[in-house]
């Protein structure tokens, strides 16, 4: 079954959404305009039950199916926070809120979960109940956690629950799946040198915490390098580095900012002692002392082999089995999917939008998401509704 010509039907509809979306874009725990707009299109659908407030922002729409009453049930999500990035597109429908961006395809995400709830809301051709998750604050937030321990799957039992993301690194319409972990763990770190501030033609009357900072930045990376297991992965990363203000003047003090990314437990363990005992040491050896927060954010992301099994099915029956390939290898990247996953069988696949090395990629400023892909994954969540959820049987 290739795309779903009802939802083909619509294409220009979703795309009026996810234009719409993209040009109010709102932060992790702010999308309040954007859940009033989920909720009002699955409410005229004619959703059985549109419930909101869920972590805040979050909304959750329930469509029954007319199969009978088998008492099964999966949940379908998206996300749709926005990132905090000014945005340089030149679009008719750029963002209108200075600062704010979607730079990461959710306004897509939620357009795509929207038009598969208004086929199965039109259709209702499954046994059972599908939830349709329209999760808050993916991004840095954890608005994925905050569901989970306000009780989305108590709320709403399900047997499983999928996700998707467009992948702009694959051809448009591909899509990619992974049996097994398939995003790393994410924890944000932060560290503060303190030396002793001074004239910077004097530097002996001082213990300068740019050069101690400059050193730790180059041992940071000796961790992964010299401490992890070659066969295993890891990443420390420091992205931003804040010190002084004057040409002349040693600064009292220097604040680093950073990530890592890991696999497995004994992975995230080592990297988080190696590097507060880095951070540390070597400040220390320069007559500096330093503070180190190595603060977990995601755990990683890990597929369920038997509903790996079930998306990849329904991804097949939409695209063609050429068309639905296996990633050799994970991605470092994070995601708070992962807090789901944790609490319930699933999986988590990705959707090619096409777009080339040299293209804008998701979180740049010139990033813009492949309206073409929307009845592809629009259909993809159909699809999966009605065969794990299929009439007489499994």
């Amino acid at each position: 079954m290739p795309i779903i010509n009802r939802i083909a039907e619509f294409h220009a509809e979703m795309t009026e959404w996810r234009r719409d979306l993209h040009a109010h874009p709102e932060l992790g725990f702010e999308e309040t305009r954007t859940s009033a707009l989920v909720a009002e299109r699955l409410r005229r659908f004619g959703c059985d039950e549109v419930v909101t407030g869920i972590a805040r922002t979050g909304v959750v729409g329930v469509i029954r199916g007319n199969g009978g009453a088998s008492g099964r049930a999966i949940g379908l999500r998206a996300d749709m926070d926005a990132l905090p990035i000014e945005e340089e597109t030149g679009l008719p429908y750029a963002s209108r809120n200075p600062g704010r961006m979607h730079a990461c395809g959710h306004d897509g995400h939620t357009a795509m979960l929207l038009g598969a709830a208004k086929y199965l809301a039109e259709t209702r051709n499954f046994d059972g109940t599908v939830y349709v998750i329209f999760q808050p604050a993916e991004e840095n937030f954890g608005g994925g956690e905050a569901m989970v321990k306000e009780g989305l799957f108590e709320r709403f039992p399900m047997e499983r629950v999928f996700g998707l993301h467009n992948w702009p690194g694959a051809p448009e319409g591909t899509f990619l799946w992974r049996d097994g972990p398939v995003m790393a763990a994410v924890a944000n770190l932060e560290a503060t040198v303190t030396g002793r501030g001074a004239h910077g033609a004097m530097p002996h009357l001082g213990t300068d915490p740019v050069v101690v900072a400059a050193a730790i930045v180059q041992a940071l990376q000796s961790i992964v390098a010299r401490n992890l297991e070659p066969v295993e992965a890891g990443v420390i990363t420091i992205g931003h580095i804040a010190a002084g203000g004057a040409f002349n003047v040693i600064p009292e003090t220097v604040r680093m900012r950073g990530t890592a990314r890991w696999f497995t437990k004994e992975t995230g363990d080592l990297l988080e002692r190696r590097f507060t005992e880095t951070v540390t040491g070597i400040a220390a050896a320069f007559g500096a002392t330093a503070t180190a927060e190595f603060r977990r954010c995601y755990p990683a992301t890990v597929n369920e082999t038997a509903s790996t099994e079930l998306a990849v099915r329904a991804a097949r029956a939409v695209q063609g089995e050429a068309r639905v390939l296996p990633m050799p290898k994970p991605t470092m990247g994070g995601e708070d999917f992962a807090f789901m996953l944790e609490a319930k069988a699933g999986s988590y696949i990705m959707l090619g939008s096409g777009r080339g090395p040299d293209d804008p990629q998701v979180h740049h400023p010139r990033y813009d998401f492949n309206d073409a892909i929307l009845p592809i994954g629009a259909s993809y969540w159909a699809t999966l509704a009605e065969q794990v959820l299929a009439r007489g049987g499994a």
